[in-house]
């Protein structure tokens, strides 16, 4: 049986799965269809061609689905793909697809985005993401899972993230950051490997070192040109699948530059 406070707003057009709770004077709109046991509190706004899964948390004053804050939108059907068990804290904002995305803005499972966290348009965002206070994304941009992105920071269009990367708070990324990586600054530098977050996530101490080594090996440049390391490194660490994912990862870089250490 779902919950809906009285004050709510919620157009004939919305598809409520079971046991669905939404807060005071909450407004629901469009084409939007929102799966079991999820929780509305108080002021939130979920609109447009939205799907959202079972299980999400949308806290107060945060908007979801409203058209993207882009010059070359002219109100296209665009789409909000959102996943399970995910937070979405006061005044987060997830905006929808434009043309050149695909018309869709997407978002995994159990991730957590803190207070004024922004989504733009055609983003894709893997699962158990974190975005801390006011880190935003703009548009296009490819978060892979596991991901941390600190306070205040900034990503800009087209970057890739890749897994279990960390991005320090108070960050401008520029250019992709590799799976595994730490990256941060005000223009911001990879600094290592995200080792915190390796240990957290239980990976073998072998594998880590592992890892480390293929890193330095990878951003050596007193061993040829990075293409040239990459064909190299792709043969001795055919059989090591964490490494292998760092060096496709870079393979596909085509918008951006990729993050590499200072020195």
């Amino acid at each position: 049986m779902n919950k809906i406070h009285p004050t709510a707003i919620i157009e004939n057009s919305v598809k409520l799965g079971n046991n669905v709770e939404i807060g005071a004077y909450s407004v629901i709109s469009g084409n939007v269809t929102i799966g079991d046991n999820c929780k509305i509190y108080n002021h939130a706004s979920i609109t447009g061609k939205t799907t959202i899964g079972n299980g999400n948390k949308f806290f107060p004053f945060c908007s979801i689905g409203i058209i993207p804050q882009d010059l070359k939108f002219h109100n296209e059907e665009s789409s909000t793909i959102i996943g399970d068990n995910n937070s979405f804290r006061e005044h987060t904002t997830v905006h929808s697809g434009t043309e050149g995305g695909g018309h869709k803005t997407i978002i995994g499972n159990n991730c957590l985005f803190m207070v004024g966290a922004h989504i733009a348009h055609d983003c894709n965002v893997g699962n158990n993401v974190i975005l801390a206070n006011n880190a935003t994304l703009a548009g296009h941009v490819v978060i892979e899972n596991h991901v941390i992105i600190g306070g205040l920071s900034a990503i800009h269009q087209f970057v890739r993230i890749g897994s279990h990367a960390m991005v320090g708070g108070m960050s401008g990324i520029e250019s992709d950051v590799i799976p595994y990586g730490n990256a941060f600054g005000e223009r911001a530098s990879l600094q290592g490997l995200n080792l915190i977050g390796l240990k957290r996530r239980s990976f073998t101490r072998e594998a880590i070192s592992i890892l480390r080594e293929a890193f330095d090996e990878i951003f050596d440049k007193s061993q040829g040109t990075i293409n040239q390391r990459l064909e190299s490194l792709s043969e001795k660490y055919k059989n090591n699948d964490e490494v292998m994912q760092v060096i496709n990862f870079i393979k596909k870089a085509d918008n951006r530059a990729i993050c590499q250490p200072k020195k």
